[in-house]
Protein backbone atom coordinates (compact mmCIF):
# COMPACT_ATOMS: atom_id res chain seq x y z
CA UNK A 1 0.00 0.00 0.00
CA UNK A 2 2.81 2.40 0.87
CA UNK A 3 4.60 1.74 -2.44
CA UNK A 4 1.37 2.31 -4.36
CA UNK A 5 0.65 5.54 -2.47
CA UNK A 6 4.21 6.81 -2.94
CA UNK A 7 4.09 5.89 -6.66
CA UNK A 8 0.84 7.78 -7.24
CA UNK A 9 2.00 10.80 -5.25
CA UNK A 10 5.34 10.96 -7.05
CA UNK A 11 3.74 10.69 -10.49
CA UNK A 12 0.99 13.16 -9.63
CA UNK A 13 3.50 15.76 -8.44
CA UNK A 14 5.91 15.23 -11.33
CA UNK A 15 3.35 15.12 -14.12
CA UNK A 16 1.21 18.07 -13.08
CA UNK A 17 -0.08 20.42 -14.30
CA UNK A 18 0.04 19.25 -17.93
CA UNK A 19 -0.57 15.53 -17.46
CA UNK A 20 -2.19 12.91 -15.24
CA UNK A 21 -1.18 9.29 -14.75
CA UNK A 22 -4.23 8.14 -16.74
CA UNK A 23 -3.36 10.47 -19.60
CA UNK A 24 0.21 9.17 -19.58
CA UNK A 25 -1.12 5.61 -19.90
CA UNK A 26 -3.28 6.63 -22.88
CA UNK A 27 -0.40 8.46 -24.55
CA UNK A 28 1.85 5.44 -24.10
CA UNK A 29 -0.77 3.17 -25.69
CA UNK A 30 -1.35 5.56 -28.57
CA UNK A 31 2.36 5.89 -29.29
CA UNK A 32 2.58 2.10 -29.57
CA UNK A 33 -0.60 1.55 -31.62
CA UNK A 34 -1.73 4.83 -33.19
CA UNK A 35 -4.01 5.67 -34.70
CA UNK A 36 -6.57 4.07 -32.42
CA UNK A 37 -10.31 4.31 -32.07
CA UNK A 38 -11.56 5.27 -28.61
CA UNK A 39 -13.21 1.83 -28.37
CA UNK A 40 -9.77 0.21 -28.92
CA UNK A 41 -8.63 1.72 -25.62
CA UNK A 42 -11.24 -0.32 -23.72
CA UNK A 43 -9.15 -3.46 -24.18
CA UNK A 44 -6.26 -1.86 -22.29
CA UNK A 45 -7.94 0.37 -19.72
CA UNK A 46 -10.25 -0.82 -16.96
CA UNK A 47 -12.91 1.84 -17.47
CA UNK A 48 -16.11 2.70 -19.33
CA UNK A 49 -16.62 4.17 -22.81
CA UNK A 50 -17.98 7.36 -21.21
CA UNK A 51 -14.85 7.74 -19.07
CA UNK A 52 -12.63 7.29 -22.12
CA UNK A 53 -14.60 9.97 -23.97
CA UNK A 54 -14.21 12.36 -21.02
CA UNK A 55 -10.49 11.60 -20.77
CA UNK A 56 -9.96 12.14 -24.51
CA UNK A 57 -11.96 15.41 -24.34
CA UNK A 58 -9.58 16.71 -21.67
CA UNK A 59 -6.53 15.49 -23.55
CA UNK A 60 -7.72 17.14 -26.76
CA UNK A 61 -8.38 20.43 -24.97
CA UNK A 62 -4.86 20.17 -23.51
CA UNK A 63 -3.38 19.71 -26.96
CA UNK A 64 -2.13 16.17 -26.24
CA UNK A 65 -4.21 14.31 -28.85
CA UNK A 66 -6.26 15.00 -31.94
CA UNK A 67 -9.38 13.22 -33.08
CA UNK A 68 -10.32 12.95 -36.73
CA UNK A 69 -13.07 11.26 -38.71
CA UNK A 70 -12.26 8.34 -40.98
CA UNK A 71 -12.38 9.31 -44.65
CA UNK A 72 -14.33 6.24 -45.73
CA UNK A 73 -16.65 5.90 -42.70
CA UNK A 74 -17.56 9.13 -40.90
CA UNK A 75 -18.77 7.16 -37.86
CA UNK A 76 -15.20 6.10 -37.06
CA UNK A 77 -13.04 8.48 -35.04
CA UNK A 78 -9.25 8.09 -34.98
CA UNK A 79 -7.14 9.36 -32.09
CA UNK A 80 -3.50 10.34 -32.60
CA UNK A 81 -0.85 11.95 -30.42
CA UNK A 82 0.20 15.54 -31.12
CA UNK A 83 3.76 16.80 -30.93
CA UNK A 84 2.97 18.27 -27.50
CA UNK A 85 1.55 14.89 -26.48
CA UNK A 86 4.75 13.16 -27.60
CA UNK A 87 6.84 15.62 -25.57
CA UNK A 88 4.67 15.16 -22.47
CA UNK A 89 4.69 11.37 -22.87
CA UNK A 90 8.47 11.37 -23.12
CA UNK A 91 8.70 13.55 -20.00
CA UNK A 92 6.26 11.31 -18.13
CA UNK A 93 7.98 8.08 -19.13
CA UNK A 94 11.36 9.49 -18.08
CA UNK A 95 9.88 10.50 -14.72
CA UNK A 96 8.34 7.06 -14.23
CA UNK A 97 11.53 5.23 -15.27
CA UNK A 98 13.65 7.37 -12.94
CA UNK A 99 11.32 6.56 -10.04
CA UNK A 100 11.50 2.82 -10.75
CA UNK A 101 15.28 2.93 -11.16
CA UNK A 102 15.66 4.82 -7.88
CA UNK A 103 13.44 2.29 -6.09
CA UNK A 104 15.27 -0.71 -7.55
CA UNK A 105 18.71 0.73 -6.83
CA UNK A 106 18.02 -0.04 -3.18
CA UNK A 107 18.34 -3.78 -3.84
CA UNK A 108 21.05 -5.90 -5.48
CA UNK A 109 21.01 -6.89 -9.14
CA UNK A 110 20.28 -10.50 -8.15
CA UNK A 111 17.31 -9.45 -6.05
CA UNK A 112 16.06 -7.20 -8.87
CA UNK A 113 16.05 -10.20 -11.21
CA UNK A 114 14.32 -12.28 -8.56
CA UNK A 115 11.70 -9.57 -8.06
CA UNK A 116 10.96 -9.41 -11.80
CA UNK A 117 10.71 -13.21 -11.92
CA UNK A 118 8.34 -13.34 -8.95
CA UNK A 119 6.16 -10.50 -10.25
CA UNK A 120 5.91 -12.37 -13.54
CA UNK A 121 4.72 -15.46 -11.66
CA UNK A 122 2.11 -13.44 -9.75
CA UNK A 123 0.91 -11.68 -12.93
CA UNK A 124 0.36 -15.02 -14.69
Amino acid sequence: MKISKDWKSHLEDGLSPALTEGQLNVLELLLQHQPMKPSDLLVYLATTPAAITTLLDRMERGGLVTRSRDDSDRRIVWVTVTEKGEDEARRGLELRDAYITEALDKISSHNQQLLVYLLGKVAN
